[in-house]
């Protein structure tokens, strides 16, 4: 009992002193604010809460949305036994000690275990693979958290045996009210004090904390520390205290993880939909969050390739020089050539019949390998010994430089990959082609009605 008396004190002295964002985690779901498409009352994840009937289950979204407290709230609500583990410090050895501990509970006591896992993306095979089991006998139930996409990054069959809910960004309002609560608490937050914190100052904090609750709740608590308070006792936050307080937007981009991927496709996307704003503010993302801008340039090269292609063949060559001259410029001037870049890109004309080469590498892989036409083989060699290369027609010989040939293999007269789009330069193409391979058709013709008569003879 002393030992216990001690703890609790201990405890209470931790939360006295623990920071604002930690003293004001919400207990309850009343008190928790935001995800209403899932906490809302009569959705499923709130009726199993207040039921107690949590099953096996992951909670997936960005920093500062409340993972972790409403895995909390679990824990102050269950009938079960609560425990929980840091995927970035728990080892196999770790889950082990936890499994075995939950056994000898629902043994001796009936009581099951919730198993909580922070970070559960840092498990690696091995330790995801040591929990399965459990979860799928029942010896725990499992709550995850994690920043990253679950179906890429924990086990699929970890995944299959959990029910995954998605936690959004909070809004302006949700901030709003977290500032609201931590202001009017007189337990945990400031309530106790008297503070005001003006409306410009109060927007600058919430716009700027980009729906992170806690890089919020950090501001606001350095905001209200560091000011004096007047002779009246008042503590005011002004627009100047909030800049100083919270001075750079907090940009969700992880290089390895969803919101990066997700930020890179919507660059692609932006630009290929001809949309220089959009492509330009994505870029802006990225680049302001820390990105390697020859990352970005060699997105760009790519896109020239694939999505703008000779319906401006520019597009490479400027692709290229840009690329060339961040070389040579570096930064922060580098970021005209990005500029110019993503802006030329978004505004040239679209065509993705480059992916003609990979339609052609798809019939190689799954048709018969056939001959080279004889014409078409090397005469340097063997020219008199086997006859390569008799036949062959050499376009320059002829009028406008082109007569109709057989290129492609026997048994692939017609086969055609490439089909230009009618879209700037390529428009020119296609008519020309469109002529040639006319041509070409009808050379075949009259050589195969030439034959059909020689057979006849």
């Amino acid at each position: 009992m002393p030992d216990d008396l001690f703890a609790a004190a201990a405890e209470r002295r931790r939360q006295r002193s623990a920071p604002l964002a930690d003293r004001m985690r919400p207990r309850t779901l009343d008190e928790y604010v935001g995800q209403p498409h899932v906490l809302a009352p009569g959705k499923l994840l709130r009726r199993a809460v207040e039921a107690d009937r949590v099953t096996s289950l992951i909670l997936f979204g960005p920093p500062g949305t409340g993972k972790t407290t409403l895995a909390r709230i679990i824990a102050n609500t269950t009938r079960k036994h609560f425990a929980s583990l840091n995927a970035v410090l728990a080892g196999v050895r770790d889950i082990r000690e936890q499994i075995a501990a939950a056994q000898e509970r629902l043994r001796l006591h009936g009581q099951g275990t919730i198993l909580f896992v922070d970070e559960v993306h840092r498990f690696n095979k091995s330790q995801q693979d040591a929990l399965l089991p459990h979860v799928e006998n029942g010896t725990v139930t499992f709550v995850g958290a994690t920043t990253e996409n679950p179906y890429f990054e924990v086990n699929k069959a970890l995944v299959s045996r959990s029910r995954v809910f998605e936690l959004h960004t909070l809004t302006e309002a949700d901030l709003r009210a977290v500032v609201v609560q931590a202001l009017a608490d007189a337990e945990r937050g400031y309530g106790d004090l008297s503070v005001t914190v003006d409306e410009d100052a109060l927007s600058h904090l919430v716009s700027t904390a980009n729906g992170d609750a806690r890089s919020l709740l950090n501001a606001l608590e350095l905001a209200v520390e560091t000011t004096e308070a007047d002779e009246a006792g008042q503590i005011r936050v002004t627009l100047e205290v909030a800049e100083d307080s919270i001075q750079q937007r907090a940009v969700l981009y992880d290089k390895d993880g969803d919101a990066h991927y997700d930020t890179v496709s919507a660059f692609i996307k932006s630009m290929r939909g001809s949309d220089p704003d959009a492509a330009l503010y994505w870029m802006a993302r990225m680049i302001y969050a820390g990105e390697d801008p020859r990352f970005v340039l060699r997105r760009m090269l790519i896109f020239a390739c694939e999505d703008v292609g000779l319906a401006d063949p520019n597009a490479v060559r400027e692709a290229v020089a840009c690329m060339q001259a961040f070389e040579f410029v570096g930064m922060p001037e580098g970021r005209f050539m990005l500029g110019q870049l993503c802006v030329y890109l978004a505004t040239a004309p679209k065509s993705n019949s480059n992916f003609a080469f990979f339609s052609a590498l798809e019939h190689v892989a799954k048709e018969q390998t056939l001959n080279v036409p004889n014409p078409l083989k090397d005469a340097s060699r063997d020219k008199k010994g086997l006859g390569h290369g008799e036949g062959y027609k050499y376009p320059h010989a002829y009028r406008d430089h082109y007569v109709p040939e057989q290129y492609l293999p026997g048994g692939m007269q017609g086969t055609y990959f490439y089909e230009p789009s009618d879209q700037g330069y390529e428009a020119r193409l296609q008519g020309r082609l469109e002529q040639l391979r006319q041509r070409d058709a009808e050379e075949s013709l009259e050589k195969r009605v030439q034959r059909y008569a020689e057979d006849a003879e």
